[in-house]
């Protein structure tokens, strides 16, 4: 077994996350005005942890890549709920660098502190199972990237990898 590939991780692009930052800051300051108080300034903060991470990617499935159903399913993409409450994932949606797109299509109640695990191959889905129903690999063995999507489109998080290993971290 190789060791794991250090993954990288993006948030917000720079932008989007200014523009909610300076939003935020708005909010708060007419808040403090409206309640008779006073704003102190703080040190700027850390990107905020989105609600839902990539934790993990088994991108290089153990032996050789026979295409075998079994194969299939031990390439993964584990999701991690990192609030104190459930968060539904309907509409979703996990893709890599090539445009294959995993959509959680109905109701998926993921609990907090709990993983689900999003399988290339097929299989009966659980709480904690996904099965994407393909027939071939989507996880580049020599780098690629994984992104989620919120509803909305709006990306959550990603996590990218080289040619090294045949898993990573996020």
């Amino acid at each position: 077994m190789h060791p794991p590939a250090k993954g990288s991780r993006r948030f917000l692009p720079s932008s989007q996350g200014d523009h909610l930052k300076s939003k935020l800051i708005g909010a708060v300051a007419a808040l403090a005005i409206a309640v008779g108080g006073s704003l102190v300034a703080a040190t700027p903060a850390q990107a905020a942890t989105p609600a839902i991470m990539i934790t993990k990617v088994y991108y290089n499935s153990p032996g050789s890549d026979t295409g075998s159903n079994t194969s299939l399913n031990a390439e993964y993409v584990r999701l991690t709920n990192k609030r104190s409450y459930t968060i539904n994932l309907k509409s979703w949606t996990m893709r890599d660098k090539s445009n294959h797109v995993y959509t959680f299509s109905s109701n998926f109640y993921l609990k907090p502190g709990y993983n689900v695990y999003i399988h290339t191959g097929k299989g009966t889905n659980t709480s904690y199972h996904r099965y994407w129903g393909r027939s071939w690999y989507v996880w580049n063995n020599s780098g690629d990237a994984a992104y989620l999507r919120n509803s909305a489109g709006t990306g959550i998080d990603s996590c990218s990898w080289g040619s090294s290993g045949s898993y990573t971290y996020c």
